[in-house]
């Protein structure tokens, strides 16, 4: 296979693991949202071969409020927040081989077990109006609400743009009695879209990727989240065929309050950057299937009125091989 078809087969695996990326180790308050920093990433716009492709990631996150910052979690306002998360998602996806608009389509269906551990230091109040102080841990097993996400690519040359809408539909496992939970107890939906640069003489990509989060009302604890806005980025060198290396980032900027009865600490606007290293391996499994495994990892910054930490991503997907590029047709003349 030539350069063009390893780095469009790249595409291919990274395209299938940015579909199936969970919304892990979230809930409704606490100063996180549905959607997770980081989702989209290097060739999120680049088209992918048609047909079935399966994914697997292994999610990780660290992260910890601090003891000088008020938030609410479970109906309650606390203090010294922390969690830690391991999900492991799976998902698979479908690229349309016939033009929707012009463009390529795909659908993806993903969920996510794993097991989350929250603590906080200190509950100052808990949902009654009562004082209570003291330590509380929870540790639970569980799964995610079911997520979807439909997108359309489209190809000019090196440049790549995409649309995409996602969203959740709730499992039925979230508990607003408990600290720790992957689902959300509430619907959302999320949409934006992507530009994709990638230069197969060069090896030079580029992908940007923003979008908007709109969150439901959580009836059990009569809290809504603001409207959320995102940008995702990253940028890597092929140093090979099947070998490319990178950074990726994120920005993170709530742009309207959280409302509702539970919402007492006001509109509590959430802000995020972060950033870290990224490499990934282009892997030829058979003449039909081809493999794509990424690790990427980001530390946060700047955060206000948000956990901060860092979040690791593992990824091996599995799709249909591009196609070898065909031979040009010697021209004939008279």
């Amino acid at each position: 296979m030539g350069r063009v078809g390893r780095w469009k087969a790249g595409a291919v695996g990274l395209c299938a693991a940015i579909l199936l990326t969970p919304v892990a180790a979230k809930a409704d308050n606490g100063g996180l949202s549905f959607w997770l920093p980081g989702t989209f990433g290097s060739l999120a716009a680049a088209p992918t071969v048609p047909g079935w492709a399966y994914t697997t990631i292994y999610l990780h996150l660290d992260q910890s409020t601090g003891g000088a910052k008020d938030f609410i979690k479970g109906g309650s306002v606390v203090v010294g927040l922390n969690a830690k998360a391991d999900a492991l998602v799976q998902g698979i996806s479908y690229t349309f081989a016939t033009p929707v608009l012009g463009g390529q389509a795909t659908v993806a269906v993903f969920a996510a077990p794993g097991n989350v551990d929250v603590g906080i230091d200190a509950r100052l109040t808990g949902p009654a109006g009562n004082a209570i102080s003291g330590g509380i841990k929870d540790s639970r097993a569980t799964v995610s609400d079911v997520l979807y996400q439909g997108a359309l690519k489209w190809n000019q040359g090196v440049h790549n743009e995409m649309i995409y809408v996602t969203g959740n539909i709730p499992s039925g496992t979230y508990d607003p009695n408990r600290l720790s939970n992957l689902s959300f107890g509430f619907t959302a939906v999320d949409f934006g879209a992507g530009y994709t640069y990638l230069d197969p003489k060069s090896g030079h990509e580029f992908s940007v990727a923003g979008g908007f989060t709109y969150s439901g009302m959580n009836n059990a604890l009569q809290y809504q989240n603001g409207i959320d806005f995102h940008l995702d980025w990253g940028a890597s060198q092929f140093v090979s065929k099947t070998v490319h290396v990178g950074l990726a980032g994120y920005y993170f900027q709530q742009i309207t309050g959280d409302t509702g009865v539970g919402a007492t600490l006001g509109d509590f606007k959430g802000r995020v950057v972060g950033i870290g290293p990224q490499i990934g391996f282009i892997l030829p499994l058979s003449k039909d299937y081809q493999g794509y495994l990424n690790v990427k990892a980001y530390k946060d910054f700047a955060a206000q009125n948000r956990p901060e930490g860092y979040t690791a991503w593992v990824t091996f997907s599995l799709s249909n091989a591009a196609p070898e590029p065909t031979a040009a047709k010697p021209m004939y003349r008279k």
